[in-house]
């Protein structure tokens, strides 16, 4: 019988690890976002995919850690950084009209932040109310549920104990009490 998932706890420190992403018709409206909110920003540690970090670095004068364009691997990049823990919350302006060549990369970045309940905000307003949030600038305990390999269809070989299957991140996580 496979046991429940297990609920873990991520505590977000109140300097938090951002991504910001855009795809190409939205770089302006992230652009013209995150330097309205560039004071805020400043407080936290700052992530981007490809040119869209470049934009920011040049318009904010702040520090961000670039990593590939999205259709290059960047977008899969701050999958695996969530997975590790290594980020906090994601802003991704996406434009849902427009086909996209790495569409399946997207998908699975917003799949694995729903995993990891990870905030993402695909909008502006969304962005606006992460940013404003009163939880904004606390530490803040994320709640992570990680199912037994069964649930999710691996085979009976797949190691079934805590330690090789969760992230590297786990060492500092702390047993729920939900």
């Amino acid at each position: 019988m496979p046991h429940p998932p297990h609920p873990r706890a991520l505590v977000m420190a109140p300097r938090k690890r951002i991504a910001l992403i855009a795809h190409d018709n939205r770089k302006g409206d992230l652009l013209e976002w995150a330097v309205h909110n560039r004071d805020t920003l400043a407080r936290h540690a700052l992530s981007a995919t490809g040119t869209t970090g470049a934009l920011l670095a040049r318009e904010l004068g702040l520090p961000i850690t670039r990593y590939r364009s999205g259709p290059l691997g960047g977008d899969q990049q701050i999958g695996a950084a969530i997975v590790e823990g290594a980020l906090d919350f994601v802003v991704f302006f996406t434009d849902p009209l427009a086909p996209h060549p790495h569409d399946v990369d997207v998908k699975a970045l917003l799949r694995i932040a729903v995993v990891y309940n990870v905030p993402i905000a695909c909008n502006r307003a969304t962005a606006d109310f992460l940013l404003t949030s009163a939880l904004m600038d606390v530490a803040y305990t994320r709640r992570v549920e990680l199912p037994e390999p069964s649930e999710l269809g691996l085979p009976p070989e797949f190691p079934h104990s805590r330690d090789a299957r969760e992230p590297a991140w786990t060492a500092s996580l702390q047993e729920s009490a939900w």
